[in-house]
């Protein structure tokens, strides 16, 4: 349910950017990513192409392609249902998976998905219903994704005790952050699979060494 909060707060600045309502039930419904909906209300209301819309939509949600790798034998048989889980796996969607046992993963990851885009569906509606004065009353509510986030990622190092997909994503951000500012988010996650796949190498290495 962590989804409400943070469909409210998209909801209330899409309106208080004074943007059609039925836009943003849509864009929950069809395109239903929570960062690249974020970024697209300032994109929006400046009136930018929808080219433009679209490669930020793309490059936000580049990273959602990862997620389905380690999840693919759990994906339901059924087409229409396998295309669904693949569409409607987010953040938040993924690191819940991603804490269950293989078997349950299986069974849940259906409803898992369709319940998490329910979550972020109403409460785009609630927050259009509370309308822009609640952004007045509460500042910075696009904060309340970012704290979503944290609260994943602490979920997952509980679930895993591994501490170097930190280190990964703090060593990404920097050099993104120093080197290429102008393109933070799809640098840092360049830079975090690199290092990833530099570190499964490592590991890799080293195994096969001590069985030798």
């Amino acid at each position: 349910m962590g989804y409400i909060p943070a469909g409210i707060a998209f909801g209330v600045l899409f309106v208080a950017a004074k943007l059609p309502i039925w836009a943003a039930i849509l864009s929950s419904v069809v395109l239903y990513a929570g960062a690249a909906q974020y970024a697209s209300i300032a994109l929006l209301a400046g009136g930018v192409g929808i080219s433009t819309l679209a490669s930020n939509t793309l490059a936000i949600n580049l990273r959602h392609a990862f997620y389905a790798i380690p999840l693919l034998k759990q994906l339901p048989t059924n087409p229409i249902s396998r295309f669904y889980c693949l569409f409607a796996l987010t953040d938040e969607t993924f690191s819940v998976l991603t804490t269950l046992h293989e078997n349950e993963r299986q069974r849940l990851i259906l409803p898992v998905s369709l319940l998490n885009q329910c979550y972020w569906v109403i409460g785009t509606i609630l927050g259009i219903l509370l309308g822009a004065g609640l952004n007045d009353w509460v500042p910075h509510l696009d904060f309340a994704l970012v704290c979503l986030f944290a609260i994943l990622a602490y979920e997952q190092f509980k679930a895993v005790k591994a501490y170097y997909p930190i280190f990964i994503a703090i060593i990404a951000f920097v050099a993104a952050f120093y080197f290429t500012s102008d393109w933070l988010l799809l640098s840092a996650i360049c830079g975090s699979l690199a290092l990833i796949i530099i570190h499964f190498l490592m590991s890799n290495k080293s195994t096969h060494q001590q069985a030798l």
